[in-house]
This record gives structure tokens, sequence and C-alpha cells, in this order.
């Protein structure tokens, strides 16, 4: 359709208003003086947003810019060439440092690839892998600040060290015994320097600073994260139509993830339904009476699993400490045998699961969600119970029969990690490429293995949880995790191009972010947390070795340090008054605990409001969507009704000129 021009042409409405063409062009040049005058007093982003504005073509729309830039350069002092080529070389620099900081950012280039071919979803395993690598690196570069290199610019702990026979990168023992790796390596003298370097304190306050700031970043990751998946997203725009129109993951370009994506919509709609339909459908007493046996036993197997492992793993422990107590340091094959209680626990983690597999399938769920938090649930309990009969062996037996124990717990650890480390390498090459080799020459229909988001999320956690709970017995014990870390994300990430295929149930893996973080703040870094504050107050250090020997409890560092300031001039002891009346006081954290919980109440009540105002708005919604469309039923019969009743009208002959009913204000309905 042609555009028609701004002027008056001959025998137009216009031509009638006792106005030339001169005149109007010259009115219209007026106007256009005007407009390009106010837009050069405007800032540049004030003139920016009215340009664009502007309510006419983008041609004219161009011409006011140049308009306006050129009356803008008339004004500048520099000429308009100096001025353009000092803004560009501006914009490049601008553009070369956004690229600079991009390329600083780790593993850009290779997550985007991974979001692109195989979805969000597997996508969060790699950045929850990403975010876990942070948390150590933070906490290798504070240990080894503060904590190691004054250890070993000062005086290395080392009284006797054997030769290095290349098993002790598998058991931790023998040429690590007294190094720096763990905690026997440090001493708790104070350096001479200016200021004094107090190694108990730096020991003590760098592992609590370090598990302070974990606590307040895991508790503000979880914080958004329930906000963004359970708060925002609950109610009716979470809905069928919500997933049919605005849940599409559009990183995805590879085809085969868009054949997925689309099954995976697909299925969550199907989801959605039953769940809708199972509100609804009653079942009998003895369909609920027969499911809710199989429940049960299915629990009572899945306990019955993990106390026996528990208990199984306790005995094997208690007769391996027995033996390691009496043998030869020098050798081999008793070295070697520290090595049988990890490869046993690494063996339980990989095959109970299994198990629990099979449990689940016999319950027979009927919404997946159910089961996959399900099957969750108990591999946490499994990997925790072992973690926590551990614990309980290493903190009241070990603590009391071994000399150097914290040293011993440390090894310990070290070689939980190096062993599940080997697990999660040997299962990237048996579960996945041999799995693969097989299902696609061997057995195609079992076809090419998918990626297990949560198994393989549940085994970061486990990892880090084994990180946190030796980083006090063995402060450089982040170096093997962030190495860990580094080689599982490339070995991950082959491996996931070559031998895995997307899950076919991605949207409730990608919607758990939430359900991993809390998982890794309960009772992963509790219980750590627990751990470690149990050891500090209550459990009395090693006498031979360690930054803490020869005191009742490693706590009593700072009462040491508290009274030494009570003895030094009085511009410090301020620092002994607040230690004294108000970090001893039980009156300051019943006032601290109230405040939170004040602050608690008052942050739940914004939340509660802002859901009652999201929900008043959905309605609204919905109500106007009614008027609507009982406004246009209304409009339709009235309209049915009046040509029902219009008289018959006779042919005329048509006549071909326009005309305009003056009174057509009359014939809208208002009384609808």
């Amino acid at each position: 359709m042609r555009r028609m021009s701004a002027f008056p042409q001959h025998g137009t409405a216009l031509g009638t208003l006792g106005l030339t063409a001169n005149e109007i062009r010259q009115e219209v040049e007026n106007k256009t003086s005007e407009l390009v005058t106010d837009l050069v007093n405007r800032s540049a982003g004030g003139r920016f947003q009215a340009i664009r504005s502007l309510p006419m073509p983008l041609n004219e729309r161009k011409t006011i810019r140049n308009r306006v830039n050129s009356v803008k350069l008339s004004k500048t002092i520099l000429p308009a060439d100096c001025r353009q080529q000092v803004s560009r070389s501006f914009r490049r620099f601008r553009a070369d440092l956004a690229s600079a900081r991009q390329n600083l950012v780790l593993w850009q280039d290779t997550l985007k690839e991974i979001g692109g071919r195989f979805g969000t979803s597997v996508l969060s395993y790699f950045l929850f892998l990403k975010w876990l690598l942070k948390f150590n690196l933070f906490s290798l570069l504070i240990n080894f600040c503060f904590i190691t290199i004054p250890q070993i610019v000062h005086a290395p702990n080392i009284s006797d060290i054997t030769g290095f026979r290349g098993l002790e990168l598998l058991t931790g023992v023998g040429y690590f015994n007294q190094t720096v790796l763990f905690y026997g390596g440090y001493n708790g003298e104070v350096i001479e320097s200016t200021p004094n370097y107090n190694m108990q304190l730096a020991y003590f306050f760098t592992i609590a600073a370090y598990l302070v700031l974990c606590g307040v970043s895991l508790i503000y990751s979880m914080s958004r994260s329930f906000q963004n998946n359970f708060v925002l997203e609950t109610g009716p725009v979470s809905g069928g139509a919500w997933r049919l129109l605005c849940s599409w993951d559009f990183s995805v370009v590879n085809e085969k993830a868009i054949q997925y994506n689309k099954n995976n919509l697909g299925i969550q709609l199907k989801e959605s339904l039953s769940e809708r339909l199972q509100e609804k459908h009653k079942t009998s007493l003895s369909d609920r009476i027969k499911r809710l046996s199989l429940h049960l036993l299915a629990w009572l197997l899945s306990l019955g699993l993990a106390i026996g492992s528990s208990a199984g793993i306790f005995y094997l422990w208690t007769n391996e400490q027995t033996f390691d107590l009496d043998h030869d340091p020098n050798d081999l094959k008793a070295e070697a045998s520290t090595l049988l209680l990890p490869v046993v626990v690494s063996l339980i983690n990989l095959i109970v699961p299994l198990l629990f597999s099979l449990i689940s399938k016999m319950e027979s769920y009927s919404n997946p969600r159910a089961q996959i938090y399900i099957s969750i649930i108990r591999n946490v309990i499994l990997k925790m119970s072992l973690l926590g009969i551990l614990c309980f062996y290493w903190l009241n037996f070990v603590s009391k029969e071994i000399a150097c124990w914290e040293s011993f717990v440390g090894q310990s650890v070290y070689r939980l990690l190096i062993i599940d480390f080997i697990f999660c390498l040997l299962g990237i090459f048996f579960g996945e490429f041999l799995r693969n080799v097989i299902g696609t020459m061997c057995i195609q229909r079992l076809g090419v293995p998918e990626f297990d988001i949560a198994r393989n999320v549940l085994d970061l956690i486990y990892a880090q949880t084994l990180a946190w709970i030796g980083i006090y017995f063995s402060p450089l014990l982040p170096v093997m995790q962030v190495i860990k870390l580094f080689i599982i994300f490339y070995l991950k990430k082959i491996s996931l191009s070559m031998n895995c295929q997307p899950p076919k149930h991605t949207g409730r893996a990608a919607q758990m972010q939430t359900v991993f973080i809390a998982l890794l703040f309960f009772p992963s870094f509790v219980g750590t947390l627990s751990m470690v504050a149990y050891t500090v107050w209550s459990l009395e250090p090693s006498v031979q070795c360690g930054p803490f020997q020869g005191l009742d409890t490693p706590f009593y560092a700072i009462f040491n340090w508290i009274d030494s300031i009570q003895e030094d001039p009085p511009e410090s002891k301020w620092v002994w008054w607040i230690f004294e009346n108000v970090l001893r006081s039980e009156l300051f954290y019943y006032l601290i605990t109230l405040i939170i919980l004040v602050i608690t109440f008052f942050l739940w009540q914004i939340t509660q409001g802002r859901k009652q105002l999201i929900k008043t708005l959905r309605e609204q919604i919905v109500n106007e969507g009614k008027d609507k469309v009982f406004l246009l039923n209304k409009l339709q019969t009235i309209q049915k009704q009046r040509t029902e009743m219009a008289p018959y009208i006779p042919p005329q002959d048509f006549d071909q000129t326009p005309h305009f009913n003056t009174n057509w204000i009359n014939t809208l309905p208002f009384d609808m």
C-alpha cells in the first residue's frame, strides 16, 4: 500500500483550507526546526529515546537525527572528524575491555557450547561444578596465604621425613606425614615480626572465616534460588499454558536436543495433567493400604541397606585401625592396606544406589517427580550415614588412641577423596564409554546412555562434604579438590559429547537446582560445621603435633590471646571488654537471636504480601478476560437482534459517492 505524501495535492481536502503548498511546506519546516532545537538541548540518552519515539517513518527519523548531529557538531570546539575519531576510539576501547572481561570468565565458551548442544538442564551440572570450584579456590587462597606461607617461611615443622615412594599420592602417609599438607606440619609458635604473627590465631581464624563465608554464601544462594524457582513460579502462571508458550529452551541448537526438548515438553504437560487428575481421583481404601504397604517395605529395605552399610564400615574401620597402629612405616603392603576402607566406601556408594533404583521400580510411582525426590533422599541418607559413622569414630575413638590424631583424620579424608576421584574416572570409562559402545554396536536396543544429572550432582555434594570435613585437619586439602574438579569438568564434557545423550526428563532436573543447594547446605555444610565446632570447643588437641599442642581445647588459644591483651596498654583493652562483656554474654546471643527472628518474621510477612498481591493481580487478569468475553457475547447478541428486526429494504441503484453519517455516535451500543 502506497504511503500518502505529507503535502497536499491538487484536489485534496487540504487545498480547500486557503493555504498553498509552499506555505504548508514552510509550516512543516518551522515545526521541524523547533523539534531539532528541542532535541539538541536534551541529553544524549533523552535525545536517543525521543528520536526513537517519533511517530514518523524511519527515513524521516534518520533525517531528523542527522540534522540534530549537524547542529551539535557545529556548536563543538573540536572539528567533526577529530570528535568522531575520538568517540570511535573510546567505543573500540570499551568493546575491547568488555571482550577481555568475557575472556577472563572461566569456561565461558565451553559452557555456551554445552548449553547450546544439550540445553540448560545439563548445563546446570557444569555450573554447579564451577560454583564449587570457586569455593575451593577461595579456601586454597586464604589457607595458603595466612597459614601455609608463614609456616614455611618461619620454620617447617619437620622432624623425621621418609623418602618419596609414589604410593603416598594415594595414601597420604609416609612422605606427607609431617608436611604442611596435614595438621601435624604446623606449630603454634609466635613469629617474631612487626607486628607478631600468632600461628594459633591465624590457624583458628582462617578456618573460621572461611566456614562463615561459605555459610553466608550458601544461605544467600539458597534464598535467591528459592525465590526464583518456588516463590515466583507458583500458581497458575506455571501451569500448562506457561509451559506450552514460555518454557522453550532457545539456547538449544542441536537437532537431537531439540527433539528431546519437544518430547520433554510433552511429558511435562502429561505430568501436570496427571497430577491434576490424581488430585480429583479418589482411590479405594484397599488400594491405598496396598500402596502404603509397598512404600513402607521399600523404605524399610532402603534404611536397612544404609544402616547395614554403616555398620559394615564401622566394623571394617575398627579392624583396620587396630592393624594400622602396629604396622611398620616402611612396609608398603601395610601402607597399601589403608586403601581398603576408602575402596569399600566407594563401592557402597556405587552399588547401593543401583539397589535403590530397583526398589523404587517396585513402588511404581505414577508421578516421576516424586520418584526423583525419593531417590535423592535415599542417596543422601546413605552418603551422610557413611560420613556420620566415620566422623563418630574419628571424634570418639581415634582422638583418644592415636598421638597425632588430627593428621590421621586428615589422611583418612585424603584417601576417601582420592579413591572417590578414581571411581569417578572409572565410572566415566565403564559407565559411559563402554555403555555407549555396547549400546551402539552390540545390543542396540540399549541405546546411548543418558547423562544422569541428579546422580552426578550428588557425587559432587559428597566430594565437597569430604573437602569441608578435612579443611581443619588438612588445610591444603582444597588443592586436591581443585585439581579433581578441573579434571572432572573436562572429562565429563568430553564424555557428554562422545558417549551420552541429553536426559529425556530435563525440565524437572533443571528445577531441582534449589534442592541441590539446600542439600549442600543441610546436611552437608551444617554437619561439617558441627563437627569442626565440636572439635574446636570440646576435644583435646594432640600433645605431640599441631599448632594447639599443650592447650585443653583449641578454643583456649582465644582465651590466652584475650588475657595477653588485658596486660597490654589501655588502647587495646576495648577488645578484652568486648570479648568478656559481649561475646561471652548469653544476653548478647539472646538479643541477636531475637533480632534475627524479628527480621525473619518481617521478611516472611513481606513475602506473603507479595504472594497475595500476585494472586490478586492474576485474579484481576482472569476477571478482565471474563469481562471481555461477556462484552463480546453481548455485542454479538445485539447485532443479531438488530439484524433480525431490520425491515426489508428494496434494492436501489448503487451510488459510488461516499457518504458520512454525522450521527454515527448514536449507532454505538452504549446500553450493553
